[in-house]
């Protein structure tokens, strides 16, 4: 089996894929833009000025390879931010009730 290695890319196990010169960009988070916005590998970098067009290359190439594993990250941190939101709205309703 052939191990694939991706520049500007850190993976260790059990931890969300990240960029190696900036570890809290999750490759996830790039993605997201992506997905989200519709935006090409050069839009992200107009939008994120401090990413480099090889980082940002390097974080789809490894979503495409890894595109289960970025899914299911992307699922649950939307599903947490979802019940989150849900929590909050209760709480905000207690208030007002008083």
């Amino acid at each position: 089996m052939l191990a694939l290695s991706y520049p500007h890319i850190e993976k260790t196990a059990n931890q969300p894929a990240r960029l190696q010169r900036l570890p809290r960009i999750r490759v996830a988070q790039i993605v997201m833009d992506y997905i989200a916005y519709g935006w090409s590998v050069d839009g992200i970098c107009r939008q994120h000025p401090y990413l480099n067009l090889s980082e940002a290359y390097a974080a789809m190439g490894y979503y495409f390879d890894h595109q289960e594993e970025i899914d299911q990250e992307i699922r649950e941190e939307w599903e947490q931010a979802q019940q989150i939101v849900s929590q909050s709205g209760r709480f905000s309703s207690c208030i007002h009730n008083k």
